[in-house]
């Protein structure tokens, strides 16, 4: 029980003495206890600007001088807008500062999770490391917890390592590699580096190449879902237990036999070396020699990168002897080609389409061939066997995701027939060791009729400038014609304001909102007029009013407003009473006293029992209507029409006057003969020969008893003149007007 508590207080000094020893020199701390906490700050004292833009938050590094060593800490590049935790090789100089060479980043923790200034980094009381955004998220965490961590340690062979009390390793990077191997670190089956995007995005997202142990050996992918374009194994088939990389070789170990074998040869080690499978696929070695050089490039074959690399080129591109990229081309066509090189000065970055192909023009496409080249084969590409070299281009073409086929010839017992397989995406052509006949036939859009689509592009443009230009003239002009209407309109509204103003006795002006809000938005409707619609309401005051909205009369002119004064001004107990007007923006509206019994005509034409009049009511009616015609109307005036005076005069004739009265009045049919009476009053008013028809003063007469009717009545009430025009026009008749009717007397 002693001894591990002895062995523990011996462990923990050694490490206090190693910190002790070197704490005069800076960036020299490769231990870490619990309960620490790192932040990512650029402007921090352990901070390190590189002359390429990189900057480097160092956490743990190795203290002595001499070779480049390695650092922990965070870790950005280019623009520095996010940042990694990771481990990288720097090198110090005498006075430590640094040298224009760039870190060289050979592991990270986050990979596809960056994170931004202000992140942090705690290795918790619990054990675990953990490195969490500026907001608090948890980004990437060791997963640790409960198992008994004492610290974290940076090896000078740049192994992050969290170790417990006895100092054995909890965790550790090696066993988790992204893109780079170390000196000494091993592999497992099933594991595998990761390149990354390119050489500034450290992401995997969209990486292209993977490096995979498995129990058969070494094998080099191109995407997840093609086939491995390198591969190494044991040749007596032995199961490897792990690979490491050592000083001179990449050597796998078996599960079964204490041998080795040395897979990949690596010259030997003079300063500090690591293996990275870089963007491009290629497995390199390199080497601080002043620099960082490359010391071996171990996937290429002994027929060069043409023949290894799926993308030797770039996209879309050619790689032929010697290394040399080019851009697919057509003889036809040399001065415009079908594919472009994405930089002249830099071919390897590959090629680009001249003219994007289009599904719906089939028509216009064609097949670029090229003879004895071949193209990294896809498990999803489709394979069909024994087809002719037409229908293979064929299935292409009927195919809108096609993008080229690879034909090998012969091998079936026609000569004719051979395998076919189409390819959905290209990248790089490649024609070195080719022992087999066989051709690639590129998809491609027809230069000719892409230059006619462009020309018509063109013209289609310019025909579209125009009617935009011509359009955007338009809606201009209208814009400025709404402007000076508007301004019209408001200069002429303030006449009006001003003129309401200054007009005397005008009746009393009701705001809008007054007369919205008394009649309840306008919801009670009373009825509907020759100008507009009336409703009712209650004023504030608690008195009902109704409310015409007129319609059609969009201007307050001079004159509406002087009758509206006229008839304000006037109060007669036989006129409703006009209380008041509103006139806002485009709404004209008239306030008159509220008539419980509603309109006259309700009463005299009524549809329903609860509106009939009594005879004497009728008749008084008529009287009073008598007398006001009589006091302003006792005049002749001209008429040209008449009103139901066929019906009339066919009931005279008939003696059945009666039926013309309302079949609902039965106090009208008891008074019969009164009836009749006014109806001969009313006949003796519509004679043709005016100069026969009663005064007003005559018909009040007759009405209140003192003054019969004349008994020598015509009740033809055809006007003679209208009828003999009539006769000279193929004898249509001519009704006669009320005007013409109501004529002098």
């Amino acid at each position: 029980m002693r001894a591990p508590l002895i062995s523990s207080f011996f462990f923990t000094f050694f490490l206090i003495l190693i910190c002790y020893s070197t704490s005069d020199k800076p960036f020299n701390y490769h231990t870490a206890n619990l309960s620490t906490t790192w932040t990512n700050d650029d402007s921090a004292p352990n901070s390190i600007n590189f002359n390429d833009g990189s900057i480097v938050t160092s956490i743990l590094s190795i203290s002595s001088i001499g070779p480049p060593k390695f650092l922990c800490g965070f870790i950005c590049n280019g623009t520095c807008i996010s940042y990694h935790f990771g481990i990288f090789i720097v090198q110090f100089s005498d006075d430590y500062s640094f040298f224009d060479v760039p870190p060289q980043v050979v592991w990270l923790a986050n990979r596809n999770d960056p994170v931004g200034l202000g992140a942090t980094l705690h290795l918790t009381p619990a054990g675990e490391l953990v490195l969490q955004d500026f907001g608090g998220s948890s980004v990437w965490t060791t997963n640790t917890t409960g198992k008994s961590v004492a610290g974290m340690n940076l090896t000078d062979t740049g192994n992050l390592v969290l170790f417990n009390v006895h100092g054995s390793v909890v965790w550790q990077s090696f066993d988790h590699p992204t893109d780079c191997l170390l000196p000494g670190q091993k592999l497992l089956p099933g594991q595998k580096l990761i390149a990354s995007v390119s050489s500034t995005n450290w992401t995997t997202q969209q990486s292209l190449y993977a490096f995979k142990l498995t129990h058969d050996g070494f094998y080099a992918y191109f995407e997840a879902n093609l086939l491995p374009y390198s591969n190494k194994s044991d040749p007596y088939d032995r199961k490897i237990g792990y690979a490491q990389f050592r000083n001179r070789s990449l050597s796998i170990f078996f599960s079964n036999y204490p041998s080795r074998l040395s897979i990949y040869d690596i010259p030997f080690a003079s300063s500090i070396q690591y293996m990275k499978l870089m963007p491009d696929g290629h497995l390199k070695v390199f080497e601080y020699q002043e620099r960082w050089t490359e010391v071996a490039d171990l996937l290429t074959n002994e027929f060069g990168k043409c023949y290894t690399y799926p993308t030797a080129c770039g996209r879309n591109s050619l790689c032929t002897g010697d290394d040399q990229c080019s851009c697919p081309g057509s003889s036809n066509y040399p001065v415009t080609g079908y594919f472009r090189a994405v930089n002249d000065r830099e071919p390897y970055l590959g090629c680009y389409e001249s003219n994007l192909l289009t599904c719906n023009a089939t028509q216009d496409q064609d097949f670029l061939k090229l003879d004895k080249f071949k193209h990294f084969i896809s498990k999803d590409d489709m394979r069909f066997e024994a087809v002719t070299v037409e229908s293979c281009r064929q299935k292409c073409m009927n195919n809108c995701s096609c993008k080229a086929v690879i034909y090998e010839y012969g091998g079936y017992s026609y000569d004719n027939q051979g395998t076919c397989y189409l390819l959905y995406e290209l990248f790089t052509f490649s024609n070195v060791n080719v022992t087999y006949d066989a051709s690639a036939f590129i998809k491609v859009q027809n230069v000719r009729s892409a230059s006619l689509s462009s020309r018509s592009h063109k013209v289609a443009t310019i025909i579209g400038s125009t009617i935009g230009s011509f359009v955007l003239l338009l809606v201009f002009s209208l814009a400025c014609f709404m402007m000076l209407v508007i301004r019209k309109r408001r200069k002429y509204a303030e006449m009006e304001e001003e003129y309401l103003e200054q007009v005397p006795g005008m009746p009393t002006r009701f705001s809008y909102e007054e007369l919205k809000s008394a009649t309840q938005n306008f919801s009670k409707k009373l009825g509907e007029g020759g100008f507009g619609t009336v409703f009712e309401g209650i004023l504030d005051d608690g008195s009902k009013i109704a409310v015409k909205c007129l319609e059609g009369l969009t201007h307050v002119k001079k004159s509406f407003l002087a009758e509206v004064e006229s008839i304000g001004s006037i109060h007669h107990v036989n006129l409703v009473r006009l209380r008041g007007f509103c006139a806002w923006k485009s709404q004209r509206l008239l306030v008159y006293e509220f008539m419980s019994n509603g309109s006259l005509d309700r009463w005299i034409y009524h549809g329903v029992r609860e509106h009939v009049l009594e005879w004497e009511c009728i008749k008084k009616i008529i009287l009073d209507v008598a007398k006001g015609l009589a006091k302003n109307f006792d005049i002749s005036q001209p008429e040209e029409k008449r009103h139901l005076l066929g019906m009339f005069q066919k009931c005279w004739e008939q003696g059945t006057l009666l039926d013309m009265v309302d079949g609902y009045s039965e106090d009208m049919k008891s008074h019969g003969t009164e009836v009749v009476d006014m109806m001969k009053l009313a006949s003796w008013c519509l004679q043709t020969d005016y100069t026969r028809r009663p005064s007003m003063s005559s018909v009040v007469k007759v009405l209140e008893g003192g003054m019969d009717v004349e008994s020598n009545l015509d009740y033809n009430f055809t006007d003679p003149r209208i009828q003999r025009t009539s006769v000279t026009h193929e004898k249509e008749l001519t009704a006669l007007m009320p005007s013409f009717l109501s004529g002098p007397r």
